[in-house]
């Protein structure tokens, strides 16, 4: 069954695609930095509610085109659009909430006060949409630590923070680089099922920049595949499993397998 909102990229509608509302639309995005060119002519529709994947070598321009997404780069060329606005206007109204590969919370705020963070900024911009972060802090396990500071948390404590911290501003996109990269196995895998609960049925736009196949495959609805640096994508592969995603969807078969095309597509992306 799929979560409401959730509709995933499938063969079955693979038609009607460009006809969905489209909540990130990419217009041969270019960036260059100087003689650099990082990211060349990408073309891309993102569907509002899905959670898209975006994984390459390192040094593609993965980052830079999320950054982009998220308005905190400006495009050398091309058009980018967030739920019909430039990107840089959408991060301005708090319609992009970002998760950086590290927590980067304040050492002088409380857990409570770094969850607040971006709703404190600008406070006048903040939407109908904004959530209780005390709630959400529960909800990822953090009710005991409200008063508690970032050096008496882990690593995985600290990344539930950001997460928080993001999800709090009720913002339709959000743009995750490599959250999960810094922590362990175990912590990782734990997050990841958080994540999923989290976002699945609310109507939250995700794109996601990962290193991990597993992890991109278990999280989304579809996974992009960038050539080496200039960034280009050259596979777009629907992940038709099942929402809610269950825990163990690493033991379907069907995962091993779309993981096996994902793994080609970058093989192949690099030749």
């Amino acid at each position: 069954m799929i979560a409401p909102g959730r509709r995933p990229y499938t063969p079955a509608n693979v038609g009607t695609w460009a006809t969905m509302t489209a909540a990130v639309s990419l217009r041969g995005l270019e960036k260059s930095f100087g003689a650099l060119e990082t990211i060349a002519g990408v073309d891309l529709e993102i569907e509002a509610g899905s959670f898209v994947s975006l994984i390459g070598p390192s040094g593609c321009g993965k980052s830079t085109l999320l950054r982009i997404v998220a308005g905190l780069e400006t495009p050398s060329g091309g058009q980018v659009l967030v739920d019909g606005e430039p990107a840089v206007s959408a991060r301005r109204h708090k319609r992009v909430a970002m998760v950086p590969q590290h927590p980067g919370l304040l050492p002088w705020r409380s857990v409570r006060a770094n969850a607040r963070l971006l709703l404190d900024v600008n406070s006048k911009a903040n939407g109908p949409t904004t959530k209780d972060p005390i709630e959400l802090l529960e909800r990822v396990g953090l009710g005991s630590f409200l008063d508690a500071h970032p050096h008496e948390l882990s690593g995985g404590m600290q990344q539930r923070v950001a997460l928080v911290r993001a999800l709090a501003l009720g913002a339709p996109l959000l743009a995750m680089d490599e959250p999960l990269a810094a922590l362990d196995e175990i912590t990782r895998a734990e997050m990841r099922g958080l994540l999923n609960q989290l976002v699945e049925g609310h109507n939250v736009t995700t794109l996601f920049v990962t290193h991990s196949i597993s992890e991109a495959v278990a999280l989304s609805d579809r996974v992009l595949v960038s050539s080496p640096r200039p960034a280009r994508i050259v596979a777009d592969i629907p992940i038709d499993l099942s929402r809610p995603r269950p825990d163990d969807v690493d033991d379907d078969a069907h995962f091993f397998d779309l993981c096996t095309q994902v793994r080609h597509a970058l093989l192949k992306g690099a030749e």
